[in-house]
């Protein structure tokens, strides 16, 4: 692992301003699928979506805490996970979720509300938890995090889309009824298709280091995916719902976590590696758990 927060990742700040672009793409795609009457549908049983986003907000970051404890891995790497593990879910978690056979609609008002609450959430999170291990806590003392300004940046890449596409589909579900599915769509393969050339562009440092964090961001991942099953199961909601709120707690919105890297610690090597491998893996594990689920239909 030696030299891995010595590396620069080829990110130039046009390619993480087009990144902040196709994530606001992203977002906008799923809030045009909403209407503030699922938002009240959902006021009125909130329980499986307050359990959704107590397993995001709480559970995952203090899973996220004690793998750290118990690993101890390089700061930069733990700091990293901790930061995957404050972002709001991540956006594929509506389409997996909709693979899967689980409730596609819980799903994307998680992601919603998720986003939101990621506002105050992210770096309260990121500040917390990081706080909390000393190795971490030098890595933040040495940086300047301006909760307004993640605030900023988070509100700008996702939460105005989604009011946005909120505001759409209320007022020409004609037009969004027609570019729904190509955008959803679109969004998605400009999405994958941005990944894909990071990697490319990366493809070296991947090959030297991506090793240094494998392991860790699989068990992280599947500590991710098992806390929400075992959350939606304590909180008693049905198979149907429990597959959203495990995909959704499992899904983690990388791309964010990449901004947030680049925009206030400077692309530190060993987060940055940590996040887009993040990026890579849960796609994966997230369409493979998927598959096992589909097999099966889930009891509303």
């Amino acid at each position: 692992m030696t030299g891995i927060d010595e590396i620069t990742l080829n990110f130039s700040p046009a390619s993480l301003t087009l990144l902040n672009a196709i994530l606001a793409i992203v977002m906008f795609s799923i809030a045009i699928d909403l209407k503030p009457d699922d938002f009240k549908r959902l006021g009125k049983a909130p329980k499986p979506l307050i359990i959704g986003l107590i397993s995001q907000f709480l559970v995952l970051p203090i899973l996220t805490f004690i793998l750290v404890l118990i690993t101890e891995p390089r700061p930069s790497i733990a700091l990293g996970l901790i930061l995957v593990a404050a972002c709001p879910g991540g956006n594929i978690s509506n389409f997996i979720t909709h693979r899967a056979g689980g409730n596609a609609a819980l799903s994307v008002s998680m992601t919603a509300f998720a986003t939101i609450g990621a506002i105050l959430l992210t770096p309260i999170n990121i500040a917390l938890w990081g706080g909390l291990y000393g190795p971490t806590r030098e890595i933040l003392q040495k940086t300047t995090i301006d909760p307004v300004q993640i605030a900023i940046t988070v509100g700008l890449m996702l939460v105005l889309p989604l009011i946005l596409g909120v505001q759409l589909n209320m007022r020409k579900p004609d037009i969004t009824r027609k570019i729904r599915k190509p955008l959803q769509w679109l969004a998605m393969g400009i999405f994958i298709a941005f990944i894909i050339l990071a990697l490319l562009a990366n493809w070296d440092f991947f090959l030297n280091f991506a090793g240094a964090v494998a392991g860790l961001v699989i068990l992280h991942n599947a500590l991710a995916l098992g806390g929400g099953w075992v959350a939606a199961t304590i909180g008693g909601v049905s198979p149907y719902n429990r597959r959203a709120i495990t995909i959704e707690t499992g899904i983690q919105n990388s791309g964010l976590g990449l901004v947030l890297i680049f925009a206030f610690f400077g692309g530190l090597g060993g987060m940055a590696v940590a996040a887009a491998f993040w990026g890579i893996w849960h796609a994966i594990s997230g369409l493979g758990l998927a598959m096992l689920f589909a097999r099966t239909e889930a009891p509303r």
